[in-house]
């Protein structure tokens, strides 16, 4: 089995604009993430260090300009850390952290109606 991909806060900034649109250049990803972070571009050049060495971006290097991909599936590292939140939070019971996000209240209508309909579908397809 494969050992889980963990990300910090900050490698999921730039994993979330590397999938949103790869590929992207330093100065792609500085310009992006400084206004919601406050980074230099040193900071992001330290995280992209780091987050290669961990082999979750890809670099490629044409002489001029380094080009930066995403290195990890997003569904599988976003399955990865609802697993580890889930168990973390509410001793993996899926139930309980739906119920928990219900209960705060903090759900629109649609997300509501959206759950609904999740639900509905799950229970077509479940089996006996």
């Amino acid at each position: 089995m494969e050992e889980p991909i963990r990300l910090t806060d900050a490698e999921w900034k730039i994993m979330l604009l590397l999938w949103e649109n790869p590929p992207q250049t330093l100065m792609q990803l500085t310009h992006a993430l400084e206004p919601e972070t406050g980074w230099s571009r040193h900071t992001v050049i330290a995280l992209l260090k780091r987050m290669a060495e961990k082999q979750t971006v890809r670099v490629e290097d044409d002489g001029h300009t380094k080009r930066f991909y995403p290195n990890a599936d997003k569904t599988r590292v976003t399955k990865e850390q609802t697993d580890a939140l889930m168990h973390r939070l509410f001793g993996g019971k899926a139930l309980l952290m739906i119920s928990n996000m219900v209960e705060q209240g903090d759900m629109s209508k649609k997300e509501l109606d959206e759950l609904s309909m999740l639900v509905e579908e799950a229970r077509r397809n479940a089996k006996e």
